[in-house]
């Protein structure tokens, strides 16, 4: 979020201290100025990997899970921009939510929640992907982008606590020329210069620069109180609300003084009225020393919040550092790893090549963000129920259960996960699960730092167990890693997810053989007929579940190599749109296929595999063709004013067809009462206004789902089961 309204007045307000910059040019300048007082060291510039992101993935289809390959070639291009100009590019990513910013983040994950219901309504409607308006970046993009940049010979850190101050600390230990990034809060920190990635021209390597000096030269603060300012105005640490006292009292003061105010809206207003005030502080000889002020009128946890605001934007080496506590919390599982294992936990997190076990071992968190899921589907589980005996599994083997064989002692796991009906009130606690394995679980270390034959199958052994798939250890060595990959997470989502089809497995199983032929510019070529609201929320369940495999991966000590669980490997989102159509209107297998014998073969070696395995658990694979409407050739022209559904949308909901091993499609995943309505964090957007219930139109059979009165099936055994998790 950075600071309220201070990058906009400064472009409004203050437009001397927004220049443009040459990155070129810069880069040449910092060279020259460094080789005056040391030996000669390229120019580097410091990345806001996360604030990157919407910039970088500029692929034509967002909403169908990233086109994965295109994504990397873009990053290639982008990297070797600057490589060009001969700057060193180090890459920072978020690795945690910080305590005091957890609702912040609960409140962005909300937001975002109506944005997804819109794009599933338009989905449904259209049959096609909504404007820029409605743009959400891929599931998971966050987490697979840094091994990308890795595989592209860059340097990627993940942070151990707020970013934007590891970014910060970093550029200022290392003289670096510059931060780029999107997040006023670099103005505060003092640091290197602030660098704007949303301005930034890659043809020219030029962007904005937004100067800390010059803006406070223009507002008559000195650079050490522009801590108390972001606090004053409003930042991720203390909220735009707890501090509007103030600047009403500041703005009440600013206009009796200034007849003729700032040029600009009311925030430009805000931004001088506050600096005034704060600039009034320096001028008291008796106030100079003091992080927070005694004049300045605010209780006492008011008081406090903001000294815990100012103190974080100090960095190692600013006057106030030394009464702020920067030392690591202890870990919260540290009784049940060995010291070796935390500090490999932390050097795998921080590095960007683990993913996970630093959150559970070190901080006891885990959380995950939005995903593409229809809230108004209640036939698919959310991602973050389908994988959760997984992530169970992972915890009881990074945990060791206790070293007894128990988790009776073991704290739970706080999981803030995204999904639909969750309220994000508070984390679920979540407790590890025993892995079942054919012989003693093996010690952590012994998994992670031992070598030798038997220790190699042992990390199989887990990892495989970890998705109840251990019948598939004979398959390592016989067919390439990402494909037992595949394999893996295909069969772990059959198995929890009822509804899912033969045509679905085919789809799944189709694009990842034969992607491995596909280059970046035969993915692009692929033209999608229509759109399938079921098929964009499939493939992002696919997505998350690679997440899954990587930290299931690192916890087992990476039997697989992790490039081969990399999404670019076996996932691209317009083509395996394009085999869920083709699967679903029941093309012929060497269509399916693309008449490649060698995908064909392997394609029959996954399926057989898979089928072997459904016997064996009981689960009844059905063929249930979806048909979806066709893309309308004009718009609708008249909707019903509530719904947004053509006004003959208004029947009794029918399921898609009865599912296998006893279980009821409707509602099944909705098991905690705080799911109804009225629990929902989203207000009415979507859901209910003044009592009205909403239908959802549901574009594969033609039928309304009314919401409000779901079918009466009886849940059946696994349906219970699935409450235990």
């Amino acid at each position: 979020m950075g600071v309220k309204g201070l990058q906009y007045f400064m472009e409004r307000c203050c437009p001397d201290a927004c220049g443009i910059v040459n990155l070129r040019e810069m880069a040449t300048q910092h060279v020259a100025n460094t080789q005056k007082g040391c030996s000669s060291t390229d120019p580097m510039l410091v990345v806001d990997g996360m604030a990157c992101l919407s910039h970088w993935y500029s692929c034509k289809d967002w909403v169908c899970g990233g086109q994965w390959k295109e994504y990397i070639d873009v990053l290639k291009n982008w990297v070797e921009a600057f490589n060009s100009a001969g700057i060193r590019l180090v890459f920072f990513f978020d690795g945690v939510v910080e305590e005091q910013k957890r609702q912040e983040w609960v409140k962005r994950r909300r937001r975002v929640n109506g944005d997804i219901l819109k794009v599933f309504n338009h989905i449904k409607l259209h049959r096609e992907q909504p404007g820029k308006e409605l743009f959400c970046l891929p599931s998971a993009l966050a987490t697979f982008t840094p091994f990308a940049l890795r595989t592209l010979g860059q340097e990627v850190f993940c942070s151990v606590r707020e970013a934007d101050y590891e970014i910060a600390s970093y550029a200022r230990q290392h003289g670096c020329m510059g931060i780029l990034g999107q997040d006023s809060d670099f103005i505060i920190y003092d640091s290197a210069p602030y660098l704007s990635v949303g301005k930034l021209r890659l043809n020219s390597l030029t962007t904005v620069m937004y100067d800390r000096q010059r803006l406070c030269r223009t507002i008559g603060v000195a650079v050490a109180q522009l801590p108390l300012l972001a606090c004053l105005l409003g930042n991720d640490v203390v909220s735009e609300e707890q501090m509007q006292h103030i600047r009403n009292n500041a703005m009440a003061t600013y206009r009796r003084n200034n007849r003729a105010p700032c040029s600009g809206a009311t925030q430009g207003q805000v931004v001088q009225a506050v600096a005034q005030l704060v600039s009034s502080f320096h001028s008291r000889e008796e106030e100079k020393d003091k992080l927070v002020p005694d004049c300045l009128n605010v209780s006492a946890p008011h008081r406090e919040l903001l000294k815990k605001g100012i103190t974080s934007y100090l960095l190692p080496g600013d006057k106030g550092f030394e009464l702020f506590d920067i030392s690591a919390p202890p870990c919260t599982f540290e009784k049940y790893v060995s010291p070796e294992i935390l500090k490999a936990c932390r050097e795998k997190h921080v590095a960007a090549e683990g993913f996970m076990v630093y959150s559970v071992v070190c901080v006891g968190v885990t959380d995950c963000s939005n995903s593409l899921e229809d809230e108004m589907d209640a036939e698919l589980l959310p991602q973050a129920l389908v994988y959760k005996c997984c992530r169970q599994r992972i915890y009881g083997l990074l945990l060791l259960l206790g070293q007894n064989g128990t988790s009776m002692d073991l704290p739970a796991i706080k999981e803030w996960f995204v999904f639909p009906g969750n309220p994000l009130k508070e984390p679920d606690m979540v407790h590890p699960v025993p892995v079942t394995l054919p012989c003693p679980q093996p010690s952590l270390d012994l998994l992670w730092f031992s070598t030798g034959p038997e220790v190699s199958a042992l990390r199989l052994t887990a990892f495989l167990s970890i998705f109840d798939c251990l019948e598939y250890s004979h398959l390592y060595g016989e067919i390439e890693d990402s494909l037992l990959a595949t394999l893996c997470l295909v069969t772990h989502i059959v198995l929890q997810v009822q509804t899912l089809s033969q045509e679905d497995v085919d789809a799944y199983l189709s694009q990842a053989v034969c992607l491995r032929l596909k280059s970046p510019q035969d993915l692009q070529q692929i033209e999608l007929p229509l759109l399938s609201s079921r098929a964009v929320q499939l493939g992002c369940l696919y997505v998350r579940g690679l997440s899954h495999l990587l930290g299931a991966n690192t916890a087992s000590g990476c039997p697989l190599s992790s490039s081969a669980l990399m999404p670019w490997h076996s996932f691209d989102g317009r083509f395996f749109h394009s085999k869920y159509l083709l699967a679903h209107r029941g093309a012929e297998k060497t269509e399916l296929l693309d008449s490649d014998l060698s995908c064909l073969s392997h394609f029959l070696l996954l399926k057989d595999k898979l089928a072997e395995m459904c016997t064996k658990r009981g689960r009844v694979l059905q063929s249930r063709p979806e048909v979806p409407l066709p893309k309308p050739t004009c718009e609708v022209r008249y909707r019903d004013m509530h719904s947004g559904w053509p006004p003959n949308v208004c029947n009794d909901w029918r399921g898609r067809g009865e599912t296998t091993g006893g279980h009821q499609h409707g509602q099944a995943w909705r098991d905690r009462s705080e799911y109804e309505d009225r629990h929902r964090p989203w207000g009415n957007e979507g859901h209910r206004t003044g009592g009205q219930h909403f239908n959802s139109f549901h574009p594969n059979d033609g039928q309304t789902h009314n919401m409000s009165r779901p079918p009466k099936h009886s849940r059946g055994q696994s349906y219970h089961n699935r409450r235990r998790y």
